[in-house]
């Protein structure tokens, strides 16, 4: 996989992106993403998988350019089967976020069971400053946060960083940059002293209440993405001014 490393040391498996310096997540990496993260699944022996990333950026989030009509029905498909990859996987996971997670790289840091992130880190959901929204945030952030803040970062699109993610509890450790490694071993490891067929039935117990109700609604609101939010003028123009660089002109409609 040429976008995408893997290690394992001590029960855990290590998933790095390695599309540096903001690891953009085409569509072939989100596949290789995907397989890798199944491969770790699969592998019992990993107590804990770490989703982690090169670079300044955990991920700047998906290419807006898989957002186009042509492509946004694959994207979307691709995407989501990443994300219900890592909502189905038996041990526990936690999101590195040794930098900013934007977009797509938001929804897949929140997709993991725990976030450790740098204090470097900014978090944000800005796909409707570009005409669209962002799916996965639209189901799990209300879920997540206070309704009131899970409607202000998405309806906005304004970042937070990662102390104020953390005082919401959307982050369970921010690190200095330098201690960043550290930190994150030391939380891996709390998990990973500990029985991997326990973690896994424990995890398990923890998703009953919200497994049907998640699923369902993910699938309504692909729906509305789709064959609603594409049809819109607006979504066009705004996915339009992003890749050419320019100021969108809202029509509103």
């Amino acid at each position: 996989m040429s976008n995408i490393l893997v290690e394992k040391n001590n029960h855990i498996a290590r998933v790095t992106i390695n599309r540096p310096p903001v690891n953009v997540l085409d569509i072939a990496t989100i596949r290789e993403l995907t397989v890798a993260v199944n491969d770790a699944g699969a592998d019992k022996t990993n107590r804990v998988i770490i989703i982690a990333a090169q670079g300044k950026f955990f991920s700047a989030g998906v290419d807006v350019a898989d957002h186009t009509a042509d492509r946004v029905g694959e994207m979307i498909s691709v995407f989501h089967g990443l994300i219900r990859a890592l909502w189905a996987l038996e041990q526990p996971t936690i999101a590195a976020a040794q930098g900013s997670a934007l977009g797509g790289g938001m929804e897949l840091a929140f997709a993991c069971d725990f976030i450790v992130a740098s204090e470097k880190a900014k978090f944000a959901q800005p796909e409707i400053q570009v005409g669209v929204f962002p799916p996965i945030a639209a189901l799990m952030l209300p879920r997540l946060l206070p309704r009131n803040k899970a409607f202000e970062l998405v309806l906005t699109g304004d970042a937070i960083d990662a102390h104020m993610a953390e005082r919401l509890g959307l982050v369970n450790v921010v690190a200095a940059p330098d201690d960043f490694e550290n930190a994150l071993n030391a939380f891996a490891a709390r998990l990973s002293k500990l029985s991997g067929a326990i973690l896994r039935m424990t995890k398990r117990a923890l998703q009953i209440p919200l497994r049907g109700e998640k699923e369902n609604a993910l699938r309504e609101i692909e729906e509305l993405y789709l064959n609603e939010l594409m049809q819109i003028a607006d979504a066009q123009e705004g996915l339009a001014a992003f890749m050419e660089k320019r100021a969108a002109v809202w029509s509103d409609r």
